[in-house]
């Protein structure tokens, strides 16, 4: 089979177009051929490798490989069929369409999966693209909305309203019943409103910081924000959320913890199946919908990473 594969870190050139063997199905597991998958900023900042780049250095350096990749397949999101099953395999059978992650890299054509790891049946509205363009994102805009302890009726501002995560999470933040405020540049305002926030604010000519309002969450799901600039704009027991978190924002996270009513959280997102199901039922119900930007197809990945690494993306970039 064919598949996306890089041996050493660097720029978009370090991934290589290369002929795998086609991986085998044990008996609880099944095989799938994916149709379509996503290139996340994840994806990028793995790929370069760099103090720079990836988040929490060296931890980060140590899990993922220090000289060169551990993981030599990038990409977390699929959308797929099922081809073969195992003999075990009771939860689905031949033929399904589903969809999912896969930690061990889906840029490739074929993976083999437990039948009780995190994938479920797509939803059947959607094409295979429109599919893979929401595991990463949604199921991480949903945990972290769930750590700030979202309720019915919060104020919650979402910082990066307009990429993977956060044009999830100002769709979940509204399904909660929140008041939504979004954050993002000019170009991505009407964008913003039309997922549903009740205010957009343009970050190019105010700063949410020095406005009056006050959000019992203030999720930044790209990393720009600091606390202490955050702070003063949070509600008494108000959460301040991270999608991405350095050594500083650790600390922050256990002194919060202990000391004062605003707390600092953050984490690793978790890959369960029953995430995967609960947001299918809601889009089934119309209440959420994914954002692509663009979608290329898999011979040119290379391209897809230096789009998605100038950090302009609109939702998510599709590899079909």
């Amino acid at each position: 089979m064919k598949a996306i594969m890089y041996t050493r870190y660097g720029s978009s050139n370090v991934l290589q177009l290369k002929e795998v063997e086609k991986p085998t199905v044990k008996d609880n597991e099944v095989l799938i051929k994916i149709y379509a998958r996503t290139v996340s900023s994840g994806d990028v900042r793995m790929r370069i490798g760099s103090r720079k780049s990836l988040p929490l250095w060296p931890i980060s350096k140590m899990a993922i490989g220090f000289t060169k990749p551990k993981r030599t397949i990038l990409g977390m999101d699929l959308a797929g069929e099922i081809v073969e099953v195992g003999k075990d395999v009771k939860l689905f059978k031949q033929g399904d369409q589903v969809y999912g992650f896969n930690e061990k890299g889906t840029y490739a054509e074929y993976i083999s999966l437990p039948e009780d790891g995190p994938i479920t049946i797509k939803p059947e509205s959607m094409t295979y693209e429109e599919a893979a363009a929401v595991p990463f994102g949604a199921v991480s805009a949903l945990y972290f909305l769930r750590k700030g302890n979202i309720q019915s009726e919060h104020k919650v501002l979402v910082y990066g309203a307009s990429g993977s995560v956060g044009t999830y999470a100002v769709q979940l933040a509204k399904y909660f019943g929140a008041e939504v405020t979004g954050v993002c540049s000019s170009t991505n305002v009407e964008l913003v409103k039309s997922l549903g926030a009740d205010r957009v604010i343009d970050y190019t000519k105010e700063d949410f910081t020095k406005n009056d309002q006050s959000y019992d969450i203030i999720f930044d799901t790209v990393g720009k924000t600091k606390f202490s600039n955050c702070k003063a704009s949070l509600k008494p027991k108000g959460y301040y959320v991270l999608a991405v978190m350095n050594f500083k924002q650790l600390f922050e996270i256990l002194w919060t913890s202990k000391i004062g009513s605003k707390k600092v959280v953050s984490g690793l997102t978790p890959s369960r199946s029953e995430d995967l199901t609960f947001l299918k039922e809601l889009i089934e119900a119309g209440e959420i919908k994914p954002v692509i930007d663009r979608s290329y197809p898999f011979e040119e990945i290379a391209k897809a990473h230096e789009y998605v690494e100038k950090g302009h993306k609109k939702g998510n970039v599709v590899i079909t």
